[in-house]
């Protein structure tokens, strides 16, 4: 029987993120004889240049391949039981990697925000992915992992408090402190390009339910514009993430075998607070994310990112609230203590890798949410390593 050499690949590893969760994993489980881990890339050099950067031992082996070369990758995959990719937009450079680790059983996760490129790789994969064994597991970064699981943490607290999930969830972000890298721009902007390119993909875009073929549910709250949220006393500005958050949310519920019913409605704001002041907060949030749609970018270039100092002076605080028929409110928090788009994001695809390795290998073959996959053990791990916490509040 094949034994893989690697437990984890990290592909992509001389860029912004790759880097980052390259560092992680050389430090968070420096000493741990049983992980073993590679890092690569399109150049030795670079790779071997990052290793030393980040502190890695000289012996972690480095591995060539490049987004260009099918056969290269083919080589990578063929090596270790996972791929972490952090090589996006990866609707223009993830393609051949993905199809790569389906053809060969390997397990596989990203941090894709791209909801057009996930659907396309759902269905022109999932089938083929159960029969290889491959799991194939998206947005393991602060696209979604957060809300997915905060999701998941509210709907338990509901059924101990209501006797049942919540048809109902409201999503709000009550603080972040959030910067951009150019990785990130690159992506949203080749979402843009692929849209305007095809306009037929702009109702797939808009629709809720995109990430859940053969399933359409209820009507969703928009949450394109500001709000005065009564139940919450509190005005809300559309949250630009929701667009594939609330997508993976409901992917979740139906991977789960629908927990949170048919029926189930969920929408992501940002909360600006009561009064005047809170609305005009909420106009203005609004107006700059219009701006940042609509404008040229002119933020970082892909490999280029927030400072070590402001990725870990960075944070999020998460609200979700789930409401019951007559009323009543079952509340969750989810909080993070790096800056969410990387900090933290390193942190949480490197634990996702680790716990489905580690603490959930009876996962079946498929195209997953972190969330549905892995549960609790997922949620455990990420609070005993990653910096997150999750509460319930009163």
């Amino acid at each position: 029987m094949y034994s893989p050499k690697f437990d984890i690949v990290v592909y992509g590893a001389t860029g912004f993120t790759g880097q980052l969760v390259a560092e992680y994993l050389a430090t968070q489980y420096e000493g741990d004889a049983n992980l073993k881990w590679a890092m690569a890339g399109r150049s030795k050099d670079k790779l071997a240049s990052v290793r030393d950067a980040i502190g890695a031992p000289a012996d972690t082996p480095l591995i060539v391949a490049d987004a260009g070369d099918p056969a290269s990758l083919k080589a990578m995959v063929g090596q270790t039981k996972s791929v972490i990719s952090t090589v996006g937009p990866y609707q223009l450079y993830g393609t051949d990697l993905l199809a790569a680790c389906v053809a060969s059983g390997t397990d596989y996760f990203d941090l894709c925000g791209e909801p057009l490129w996930m659907r396309e790789m759902i269905e022109k994969h999932e089938a083929t992915a159960k029969s290889t064994g491959a799991r194939i597991v998206f947005s393991c970064g602060f696209d979604s992992l957060p809300f997915e699981l905060g999701v998941f943490c509210v709907q338990e607290e509901a059924k101990k408090m209501f006797g049942a999930p919540a048809s109902r969830v409201k999503g709000r972000v009550r603080a972040m402190d959030l910067k951009h890298s150019g990785g990130t721009a690159a992506s949203m902007k080749a979402s843009f390009v692929a849209t305007a390119r095809d306009l037929s993909l702009v109702a797939l875009l808009r629709n809720p339910f995109a990430l859940t073929p053969g399933f359409e549910g209820p009507k969703q709250p928009p949450g394109n514009r500001p709000l005065l949220d009564q139940e919450l006393d509190s005005w809300t500005a559309p949250f630009p993430m929701s667009t594939i958050n609330t997508r993976n949310v409901h992917r979740s519920n139906v991977l789960m075998g629908f927990p949170y019913g048919r029926d189930f409605v969920y929408d992501e704001m940002m909360l600006t607070g009561p009064g005047e002041k809170g609305e005009e907060t909420a106009r203005r949030v609004t107006a700059a994310i219009n701006a940042e749609k609509m404008g040229p970018s002119s933020g970082p270039k892909p490999g280029e990112g927030p400072s070590k100092q402001e990725r870990e002076s960075g944070m999020y605080d998460l609200l979700f609230v789930a409401f019951a028929p007559d009323g009543k409110q079952a509340r969750a928090a989810v909080k993070g203590d790096r800056d969410p788009g990387y900090g933290s994001t390193c942190k949480m695809i490197s634990e996702c890798a680790i716990c489905l390795l580690r603490d959930t290998p009876d996962v079946p073959a498929g195209i997953w949410t972190p969330g549905a996959a892995m549960g609790h053990k997922l949620i455990k791990r990420l609070v005993d390593n990653a910096g997150l916490t999750f509460t319930v509040e009163k």
